[in-house]
């Protein structure tokens, strides 16, 4: 699997993750209905995913990943 594979599966699990995790919060918490709810959870969710990119460097392709919480740009080794 190569690293753009990989960064691409990372960018869909934790997007998916928070968006499952946003829903039901939204949904239980919030009296949202209706393209509200998925729509919702769906900009919290790109909002507060990570980042992961590959960037070649002389030394080969490297991951990165920038989160919200996180200060700066972190290498995912």
């Amino acid at each position: 699997m190569t690293l753009k594979t990989k960064s691409l599966l990372y960018n869909f699990l934790g997007f998916a993750l928070l968006f499952i995790i946003v829903r039901f919060v939204a949904a239980t918490f919030t009296n949202l209905s209706g393209f509200w709810l998925p729509l919702t959870a769906a900009v919290a969710a790109s909002i507060l995913a990570p980042k992961f990119q590959v960037i070649k460097t002389h030394e080969g392709e490297k991951m990165f990943m920038k989160w919200l919480f996180i200060k700066g740009v972190k290498e995912v080794k």
